[in-house]
Parts: structure tokens; sequence; C-alpha cells
């Protein structure tokens, strides 16, 4: 029984203490709070496509304004209903920038580089170099740059702001059609944005061009790596299938740049597409077969790291993101 007494007051005693420190304050209490330092973490994400190692690598948010800039002859009520059934912002759209790194074991493959060191869409653009080290490689390692189409935003970081070539032992990749329109000197005093992206495009391309070799449609661009023809938003635009043994994904550059606008209204005309209708019909055609043999995908614009798959569902399609850390 005296023992039961002592615990009761021993209990008794410490509760009271614990009450009586809870009222005092906290000495370095000001001394404890953490600065916000608004660093922003390097983005890269790898995982496996069968034997192959694959690395996401951001060049940076691109951020595109009011939804209706992007799709000027859509309904603007449509979009900001299909935006906020996806808890999505309705007043503004951001793209990711996810470059994909492909290690065969034989080559180090980039597809496509970002805007480069203009960073055109603000400061948290032209982050591929810099994340491009944080995952432990050096851009004199990189073997080769294949390019889906010379828009700003996937082929300005072939050079760097010293006019040096930011690969300096890569070869690049890309159709023939792409280079031809986009470094087109008569092109340069086109009206809108394409003249912007010739002036750009011929800086960038035409320094490295005796190292450009041009890929086809369905002929393989290294061991692996197989283009596939997907024109209209550009004429010569490419995506790229890679298979390692029996795992299969395709990097599908700007065959779509929403996940939710452009799967759920396949046929949408965007606004910087050279052909919207073609590129509607590509869309359709690839993202058809995407979801028919179940094959993953990398897709450029979609939120980081941009790795999933699609499932044809209604008038369109659904995204599906891969489960963290999955390889294929």
């Amino acid at each position: 029984m005296d023992q039961v007494r002592d615990l009761r007051l021993s209990r008794r005693a410490a509760l009271g203490a614990f009450g009586a420190a809870a009222t005092l304050p906290l000495a370095g209490a000001a001394e404890a709070a953490a600065p916000i330092t608004g660093i922003r973490a390097p983005d890269w994400y790898r995982f496996r496509i069968g034997e192959f190692e694959a690395t996401v690598i951001q060049d940076g948010p691109l951020a595109l304004g009011e939804p209706s800039g992007g799709f000027p002859q859509h309904p603007k009520e449509d979009l900001a209903n299909l935006l906020q059934q996806s808890f999505l912002p309705t007043n503004a759209l951001t793209l990711d920038q996810n470059c994909l790194l492909l290690n065969t074991g034989r080559q180090l493959i980039l597809f496509d580089n970002g805007v480069g060191f203009t960073r055109p869409f603000g400061p948290n653009t032209g982050l591929l170099l810099a994340n491009l080290r944080a995952a432990g490689v050096h851009p004199d390692q990189v073997d080769a740059l294949v390019i889906s189409h010379a828009h700003i935003d996937h082929c300005w970081g072939i050079i760097g702001g010293d006019g040096k070539p930011n690969f300096p032992n890569a070869r690049v990749f890309i159709s023939k059609a792409d280079f031809d329109y986009w470094t087109a000197e008569d092109r340069q005093n086109a009206q809108g944005f394409v003249g912007d992206f010739v002036k750009g495009a011929r800086r960038n391309l035409l320094p490295v061009r005796e190292r450009i070799t041009f890929v086809e449609d369905g002929k393989e661009v290294v061991p692996g790596v197989t283009a596939v023809s997907a024109p209209g938003h550009t004429v010569g635009h490419m995506v790229y299938a890679i298979q390692s043994g029996n795992s299969k994904a395709m990097f599908i550059g700007d065959l779509a740049h929403h996940q939710v606008i452009m799967l759920r209204r396949p046929q949408i005309e965007f606004a910087f597409d050279t052909d919207a209708r073609q590129s509607a019909q590509s869309r359709l055609r690839i993202l058809r077969q995407l979801a028919q043999e179940r094959m993953a995908l990398v897709a450029y614009h979609f939120p980081f790291p941009g790795l999933g798959h699609v499932a044809a569902e209604g008038e369109g399609f659904g995204w599906y993101p891969a489960a963290w850390g999955a390889d294929i």
C-alpha cells in the first residue's frame, strides 16, 4: 500500500514539474527559428528502363500565364472547368521542362536541353546544367543531344553565354525538316514568335552544324533509340521510342504540353503549333498507341518528372504518373 501511495505522489510531482516548466519561456527560442531560404532543391529523378539507367533532369518551370493564351480558339469556360476539376489553378498555366538523360552503358544521351542561359521565362528556368551536375554528370560526358524539335525550350541549351558549346563532345540529332525550317535565314524577320525562335535556333544549331546527324522516321538514332515522326507542333517534330530488352518507353517531346487540357481534349489547338490540325492527328495516333500497348512515357512538359502512362478515357485520355521510384 505504501508503494502505491509513493508511486501516486511521484507521478503527481512529475506532472506538477512538467506544468511549471510549460509556463516558462523557452531559452533561446528566438535563436531556434530557421530562416526561410527560398533555395530550390536540385531537380533530378533516376529510374531504369530495362538495363538502361534513365534520369530526368529539370530545366525549370515555364510560367505561361492565363490558360486561354495558349489555347485561344478553345472556350475559356471549358479550360477553367478542366483545370478546376483537377485541382489546378484556373488563372495560370505552368509547364515543367523534363530533359531525359539516358545511360545505355555505351553512351550518355540527352533528350532536349532547355532554354539555356537566356532564361526568357525567369530565374527558375535554365537550370539544366546545374541539375545535371547535381545528378553526378558533367556536360563533357554527354555523347549525344537528341532533339525533339527546334523551339526555344528544347534546343537553346546547346550553346552557352560565352558562345561555346555546353556539351563539347556531343553529336546532335534532329530532323532535317526542323533544322531547315528553324535555321532559314529568310525567316528571321517573320512575324510573331517565329522570327525570335529562328534567331535562337540559328545561334544554337549553326555552330554545331558539322556534328549534326539528321534523324528519320522509324530509323535507329543510337542503339536502343528509334525516331518516330510526329509532325504538326513543328514541321519535323519527333518523338523517340526507347527499348532495352522487353522494356519500352517513349520520350514524347511536345506531343502534348499539358497533362489535363491536351489529354482530355486531344484535338485542341495550341497557340505555338505550326499546323494545329496535323499536331492533333499526331497526338491522337501516338497516344492511342501508348495506351493500347501500355507503354510508359516521359512527357517534357508534364509535372516533374513527367514519367507515367496514358489510358483511353471518354473522348480523350487520362494521365497516370508512375509510382515514385518505380522502374520500367
